[in-house]
């Protein structure tokens, strides 16, 4: 079959149609600001163009009428001309401004909000440097190719014409002579736009690869630190930054090749003018003034001229960016919205996993038909190697993936069939790796309740154990925790997400490996913490160390993705299978292991 050319409409991300679209979808909304940019760039080239004109005149009453009031008059009217034009500037430039602020901002938000609706697995894919990039290099992106757009038609178009105008009135046929250089120019233009648009692209990936190294080298400095990586990290950046330059450098070279021909060109054409023009003077009876306002006019056509004739290179360079942003933002969101959906309505909070199968990738379950029962204000324990799924249960219940197969039922109703949002509102969760976001003690607690007072803020730290180490602090409630609660201990900062948690009062707690990382001492605390979090509550909580869930209602112990072994602590010892092993073993290693406050059974 015959191949048919490309249309243009057949990339959506194409320059023509993500023009129009950035046009239509944002630049229409400030319409009115733009009418008045528009009016305020007339004003200033009309101003510029009437300067132009007046200034023949004064060269008029200078050299052929020796009109010294005249002279005076015309050059004030060219001081007002160039004020107002000053004037008419400003105000564009300050209009177009604000009018890319605004844009911006709502390029921002946007962006936000759309990866806030996507899914855990949505992210799992990529790395937090690439939406950076997005959120800042992307939505300047959009506003610079709208500000291009407008200054092309306001400013450098209208300045354009109004200088030609000034150019014709003087002299129809040098005016030809002078605009001789376009044909060729465009053609030499039109052949850099492909070039651009590939590094274009290598910028803003390579721009991301330097926020990705550094991200991680702070993140990570105690990892670098401890590891001697400071040569390695140094090393990885300076590649990252060297590929960067060589790649702007080359950008450089191709986006001003066209300089030196149109330089030249323009030359020649200026070179016509003169000639053209002094002849008329001498000649043909032409007025000096008449011969310098062409002249200024020709020479002040030359700047606009040359960056319309570079605005598709310029365009191509930065709808790069542009697309970047709106590829993320048009892509169907991973986690939809269901907030249609009925909210889950909880009486005993009774959570119970039917048949329930998950894979992260085609062809390899991590769950394959597990089926348990937490029971209501009861706390059960999920135990095993690691890589058994334990964790994935935890994810599956609060809806950061959703189930291959089977159901997860709480109080009867399938969770997949109520709001997201309702579900977790009803759920607490403390991991063994703590968020802490870089703000106060106060906040990071408050986080759990919106709207939450000072009293609920101390009530929950009491019972978190958490009260009297903040109190120890000289701002108390008000210290910072620093980048990820850096500025805490470990047992500190699972103390704060524990009274995270108790604050916000979920009637179902699910805990994963929460004292795993602590010490002895800071297990006992985190653990007593953990007794007034679980009380009354039906908890799930996932642990390596056996004697902190010694007397859970319910052990299972989960296998490659199944449920082997059930029961309580000392029913699965005398049956002396996989549960006594692991018991066994942990016992050899740690022969007194702590159980100051393991997790108690609740009525």
């Amino acid at each position: 079959m015959a191949q048919f050319p490309k249309k243009i409409t057949d990339d959506p991300y194409g320059a023509a149609i993500l023009i129009r679209r950035l046009v239509m979808e944002q630049g229409i909304i400030f319409w009115r600001r733009y009418l008045m940019a528009f009016g305020l760039m007339a004003l200033a080239a009309g101003s510029t163009a009437a300067a132009t004109y007046v200034l023949g005149q004064v060269i008029n009453q200078a050299y052929v009428d020796k009109n010294i009031p005249g002279i005076a008059m015309f050059a004030g009217v060219t001081c007002v001309l160039l004020f107002i034009k000053g004037v008419a500037t400003y105000g564009h430039m300050v209009i177009l401004n604000k009018i890319s602020n605004a844009i911006l901002a709502n390029n921002q938000r946007q962006l936000f909000a759309k990866l806030m609706s996507e899914s855990i697995g949505f992210f799992s894919e990529r790395h937090s440097s690439e939406f950076l990039a997005r959120l800042t290099a992307g939505a300047k992106s959009i506003t610079d190719v709208l500000n291009m757009l407008v200054n092309a038609i306001g400013r450098d178009f209208l300045m354009l014409i109004a200088m030609v105008a000034v150019m014709v009135w003087q002299d129809p046929l040098m005016s030809f002579i002078g605009l001789v250089a376009v044909p060729p120019a465009m053609l030499v233009l039109r052949k850099l736009v492909k070039r651009i648009k590939g590094l274009a692209y290598n910028q803003f990936t390579g721009t991301a690869d330097i926020l990705e190294t550094m991200q991680e080298s702070l993140q990570g400095i105690r990892t670098v630190k401890a590891f001697t990586l400071e040569g390695t990290m140094q090393a990885r950046i300076d590649q990252n930054i060297a590929t960067v330059e060589q790649n702007a450098n080359k950008m450089a070279r191709i986006a001003n090749r066209s300089n030196p021909l149109m330089e030249m060109l323009g030359g020649f054409a200026v070179a016509g003018c003169l000639l053209y023009g002094g002849y008329s003077v001498v000649a043909l009876g032409a007025t000096p003034g008449q011969f310098f306002s062409f002249l200024t006019a020709f020479l002040m056509a030359t700047e606009p001229a040359k960056r319309l004739a570079r605005l598709n290179i310029d365009l191509n360079s930065q709808l790069v960016g542009a697309r970047m942003l709106l590829e993320v933002v048009d892509s169907p969101a991973s986690e939809q919205s269901d907030d249609d959906k009925p909210a889950l309505k909880l009486s005993d909070a009774r959570i119970e996993l039917r048949d329930v199968s998950f894979a992260y990738r085609p062809g390899e379950l991590v769950l394959n038909r597990m089926s348990f029962v937490a029971e209501p204000g009861k706390v059960t324990a999920l135990v095993g190697p690691s890589g058994g799924g334990k964790s994935t249960v935890l994810a599956l219940l609060l809806r950061f993936y959703e189930t291959t197969a089977g159901q997860i039922l709480i109080d009867g109703q399938s969770i997949s069939a109520v709001s997201r949002k309702s579900l977790r509102q009803q759920t607490a969760y403390v991991g063994q790796d703590v968020y802490l976001f870089r703000d106060t003690i106060r906040s990071n607690i408050a986080f759990g309740k919106q709207g939450a007072t000072e009293a609920e803020i101390v009530e929950a730290a009491k019972a978190a154990c958490a009260h009297d180490f903040i109190m120890s602090f000289p701002l108390g409630y008000d210290t910072p925790v620093g980048e990820h609660g850096t500025q805490l201990s470990g047992g500190q900062r699972q103390r704060i997400a524990v009274a995270r948690a108790l604050i916000k009062n979920a009637p179902v707690i699910l805990l994963d490996e929460a004292t795993a990382a602590l010490d002895s001492e800071s297990e006992k605390q985190v653990q007593e913490a953990i007794e007034h979090l679980c009380q009354g509550r039906t908890t799930i909580v996932i642990a390596h160390r056996l004697h902190t869930i010694m007397h859970a209602d319910a052990i299972l112990v989960v296998e490659g993705g199944e449920i082997v072994e059930r029961g309580r602590h000392d029913e699965l010892l005398r049956r002396g299978g996989r549960y006594a092993s692991f018991f066994r073993l942990q016992h050899h290693h740690d022969p007194s292991p702590l159980a100051l406050a393991p997790i108690s059974a609740r009525a």
